[in-house]
């Protein structure tokens, strides 16, 4: 780790940069900055495009020439804007003024006065974020969540025949298979990933108060509304009709607590798998050199799941004030959204991290049949259901009340006990016969089918 790293407050940028360092392309400063020197150059091209009268003279073979300035956009660049905003004490404006050198160079200045023409610093904000968004969540998070998603489903199928005691309210209760309560978590994710997916990317662009009232002042007979329209679907985006100054933020929300389920379904995995390995129903792969305890070498401990599982804490409680705070802002418009706005990528480097550590988990697990099965054996009470199930079928008296009786208890259940018990009832042959093959471990009914 360098210097640097060691350095760096916050983990995503020390211990675990380079786990999140894929998502600095679209959440970091320099990704803010060269988001908006995007918006800003298409824009100036969509007005030549339009055409305005006064643009008719730019070159539209410079246009390729001007998208170098996003598609080759360097640190350099970034820290030059970042050198302006000094000054400036605007970083939206910082960013105009860099065009503008730009132009000067080339020989464009002609036209320079068209750059963020009639717009606020919220119409490029508001379309640079969302688009963010959709790039670091869509083509890199949900990549990773696939992933895990395929491991997990992977694992569900090899272990789809495996008997298991269930637990409810940590008590033995109705055996299940092992590869079934996977899949449970798998059509979780699945489902929340295909709402995660239809909630639509929104953008903000219309001006000072929403109306563009500069566009209209100055050129009374283009419909800006249908331009700008056409513009965000161009970028990829659809435009709000009615807004203030900045966008309302509602998609937005919605996306971030959409993302908390997620992260709420990988925490619950993380806490059962922790807790089947406490029971030692999986063992975990023994990496050499590895230590479990500074004191018990013996010890070989859940922390992959324990490391998701506090990321996905400080993740969910970000996109939770995310999801809360973006929402409201004063009147026409206040700063805070500006500001909080730039810790978007913290909650999403901190669920990148989670599914990492959840597929490192995932990947060392070992299944431990024999002690599953050893847990089975040891809670032959769990048939009692399906008998007293059965038995009602036949209108046997008071079926379940026999059964407490036999098995609310603090003695042992086994299947002696429950072969005895089944004997000693006033029932057909035909009855018994289909009791006594009743065992913990095949009393695990029906689900789907999955592969």
């Amino acid at each position: 780790m360098s210097e640097f790293n060691l350095l760096a407050i916050s983990p995503i940028d020390g211990r675990y940069a380079e786990k999140t360092k894929v998502l600095s392309n679209y959440f970091s400063e320099y990704a803010l900055i060269r988001y908006r020197v995007y918006v800003e150059v298409e824009y100036f091209i969509e007005l030549c495009e339009l055409p305005l009268p006064e643009l008719k003279g730019f070159n539209a073979n410079d246009f390729e020439k001007l998208r170098d300035i996003y598609s080759n956009f360097s640190v350099e660049d970034a820290q030059r804007i970042k050198e302006i905003e000094s000054t400036t004490n605007h970083d939206v404006k910082a960013v105009e003024y860099f065009l503008k050198e730009y132009f000067d160079k080339n020989k464009w200045s002609d036209f320079k006065e068209f750059i963020h023409f009639g717009l606020t610093s919220q119409d490029i904000n508001n379309t640079a974020v969302p688009l963010s968004i959709l790039d670091g969540v869509h083509k890199n998070y949900i990549p990773f969540l696939f992933n895990t998603m395929k491991l997990l489903k992977n694992k569900a199928v090899e272990w789809k025949d495996i008997s298991m005691l269930s637990r409810t309210h940590g008590q033995a209760a109705s055996p299940t298979k092992l590869g079934k309560e996977i899949m449970v978590f798998v059509d979780r994710l699945e489902e929340q990933t295909k709402l995660l997916k239809a909630i639509s990317a929104k953008a903000k662009f219309g001006g000072a108060s929403g109306n563009f009232n500069a566009h209209y002042v100055a050129y009374p007979e283009i419909d800006w509304m249908e331009f700008a329209d056409s513009f965000m679907f161009k970028l990829g985006l659809q435009r709000q009709k009615f807004t203030t100054q900045i966008e309302h933020y509602d998609n937005i929300s919605a996306l971030f607590d959409n993302l908390k389920r997620i992260n709420t379904i990988l925490l619950d995995l993380c806490r059962d798998m922790w807790t089947y390995i406490s029971l030692g129903y999986f063992k975990q792969k023994i990496k050499k050199n590895e230590v479990g305890s500074s004191a018990m070498p013996h010890k070989v401990n859940p922390i992959d799941f324990e490391n998701a599982e506090g990321n996905i804490g400080i993740a969910n409680s970000l996109f939770e004030h995310l999801s809360a705070k973006l929402p409201v802002s004063r009147l026409q418009r206040d700063l805070t959204d500006s500001t909080v706005t730039r810790n978007i990528g913290v909650p999403v480097a901190h669920s990148l991290i989670a599914l990492k550590s959840i597929d490192k988990g995932v990947e060392k697990l070992q299944l431990n049949k024999d002690i599953i099965d050893e847990d089975l054996e040891n809670n032959w009470a769990v048939v009692a259901e399906a008998i007293q199930t059965i038995l009602r079928k036949i209108s046997y008296p008071n079926p379940y009340e026999a059964l407490k009786e036999l098995t609310r208890t603090n003695k042992g259940i086994d299947k002696s006990s429950i072969h005895k018990f089944i004997n000693s009832l006033d029932i057909s042959k035909e009855t018994k016969e289909q009791l006594l093959k009743i065992t913990p471990f095949n009393y695990t009914g029906k689900y789907p089918e999955f592969k």
